[in-house]
């Protein structure tokens, strides 16, 4: 059963997101991590454009359980297949709901720079791109 919203659960006062906490809730859309699995997930989606240092990971993670967005779980790999030191974390509804409103907001913004036609301009800074 997922947690209640937070008593003070407007989104929009948490945006915009910093990158490294949006990357996280996406990571933990797609199931519990532990630290290393949610680096391990954001560098292979971002094609190693993204690294990630524990130090910020963890401070990120620190945050974001202050703010209900994320928890740690109580679920545990058996032991003898996983390092029970691991700490597993999960998005929260609320970590959902202030995902999806990052993302309506970074469409709107992305929508605005096509309006501007920006993005047409960037084949003239990388002949590569035509």
């Amino acid at each position: 059963m997922k947690p209640p919203l937070p008593p003070f659960a407007d989104p929009h006062r948490l945006l915009p997101l910093k990158p490294l906490v949006l990357e996280v809730l996406l990571s933990l859309l797609g199931g519990e991590r532990h630290g290393y699995g949610l680096v391990s997930d954001i560098a292979e989606r971002s094609g190693g454009a993204v690294r990630i240092e524990p130090g910020n990971l963890y401070r990120s993670l620190r945050v974001m359980l202050d703010l209900g967005l994320i928890v740690e779980s109580d679920r545990r790999p058996a032991p003898d297949l996983d390092d029970q030191r691991r700490r597993y974390y999960r998005i929260t509804p609320f970590g959902e709901l202030v995902a999806t409103e990052e993302a309506v907001r970074l469409r709107a913004l992305l929508s605005q720079a096509g309006v501007r036609r920006l993005l047409d301009h960037r084949a003239a800074f990388d002949p590569g791109l035509d």
